[in-house]
């Protein structure tokens, strides 16, 4: 069996290393796997083929700002994707973000509505139904039921100038994503499921497959970090994000070390230069890394996990916390609560922080690291990923 991915990018992010996972997995069943991509490095031990080059990503980026067309230019690149599609010669077509200025999705999908093959979208956010975003929780707009115009949220990614497109790009995706005969949307959360269902690919069998970790590297471990990191025997909140936004809880992260009382300090991953230079006194700033072993020593040193998002689909950080043996407290957000399980954490509603706060003091103290671990098993990558490869043969 010979399957052919296509993502923004191989090995690296969460969609990433989703993609890299999959193809690892096909290989060790004997299968074949070849992942096409628009920006960024591939692994080596990869089959992957690189699309798009730095300057077509930011004509696209820079056109897109300008028109709100995202996902209308990149003819050039597209048309050598789908010419290696056609001397690939695939039995199945796994999409994923097909955001991201690298691809043109009409041609793409023209092409595969020929092409005659099994198709699979696993859908990693809300892009693919909407006239604009790929989120709109923190919005709180819903007019992509109908048909999206006079958004609200036009500043979100990919953000434009534009603001009279919304109308046409809804209509535009429609046409282009509705009429492919034999194609599954796979989703990780079972909130994305319900979202799908009341959009304009609700005619498509959808199903559900949750995001996995590796627990042979997500796991409790000894280290001196909270030493190293000048707690003092005080309580450790962490937080992590590849990009801290004010949908990431950036503003919450200040607010609440205003009102947390001193026993507890504040740990945020992935901050930029500019925002570890304006931290308040009690919060120690990270910079994004993309070394799991240090992800997995900052979540086990971590007393709770606070992922404060206002929008999200199915955070791999929860998990990636949990395995290592700490308590997740998250805003009820999008798929964010799924993942936590009897004895392992709370959701709360978004911005009560006297509400967080309460959580925070009764987590804090609790032994749960077994309970965590537990529950992080439910979401063991090789499990996860093995029921694309089922799915794959059943299609075949």
């Amino acid at each position: 069996m010979r399957v052919y991915q296509i993502n923004v990018v191989c090995g690296s992010g969460s969609t990433g290393r989703i993609a890299t996972d999959i193809s690892l997995m096909l290989k060790e069943n004997g299968d074949q796997c070849r992942i096409a991509y628009g920006r960024g490095t591939a692994p080596k031990e990869l089959d992957a083929f690189k699309i798009s080059s730095l300057p077509d990503n930011y004509i696209h980026a820079f056109l897109t700002r300008v028109t709100d067309r995202h996902g209308l230019y990149s003819v050039r690149a597209t048309k050598r994707l789908l010419k290696d599609i056609e001397q690939y010669e695939p039995d199945i077509v796994h999409l994923h973000n097909l955001h991201g200025y690298y691809v043109n999705y009409e041609m793409l999908f023209a092409f595969l509505k020929g092409y005659g093959k099994p198709v699979i979208w696993t859908m990693h956010d809300c892009w693919a139904f909407t006239g604009h975003c790929a989120h709109y929780e923190s919005a709180g707009c819903m007019k992509w039921k109908e048909s999206c115009e006079d958004c609200p949220n036009i500043n979100a990614y990919p953000a434009t100038f534009c603001k009279t497109r919304t109308h046409d790009n809804y209509n535009k995706k429609r046409a282009a994503f509705t009429g492919l005969q034999n194609m599954t949307v796979v989703t990780p959360s079972v909130w994305l499921g319900k979202q799908i269902e009341n959009s304009f690919l609700a005619s498509y069998r959808c199903i559900t497959i949750p995001n996995g970790v590796d627990l042979d590297k997500f796991k409790p471990r000894q280290s001196d970090l909270k030493q190293k990191l000048g707690c003092n025997g005080r309580k450790l909140l962490l937080g992590v994000a590849s990009v801290w936004t004010k949908n990431k809880g950036y503003q919450d992260f200040l607010a609440l070390r205003k009102i947390l009382e001193r026993q507890y300090m504040i740990c945020m991953v992935g901050l930029s230069e500019k925002q570890m230079g304006t931290l308040p006194e009690g919060i120690i700033g990270v910079r994004r890394t993309e070394s799991v072993e240090e992800l997995a020593q900052y979540y086990s040193a971590a007393d709770v996990f606070l992922n404060l998002t206002y929008e999200d689909t199915f955070p791999t950080t929860n998990i990636e916390a949990l395995a290592c043996g700490t308590p997740v407290i998250t805003y009820r957000t999008g798929g964010s609560p799924e993942i936590l399980g009897e004895g392992c954490g709370k959701a709360v509603e978004k911005g009560d922080l006297d509400c967080l706060m309460k959580e925070i003091g009764i987590w804090s103290e609790r032994d749960c690291a077994s309970q965590c671990r537990e529950r992080a098993m439910q979401y063991d990558r090789e499990e996860c990923y093995r029921k694309y490869i089922h799915y794959y043969h059943t299609l075949v």
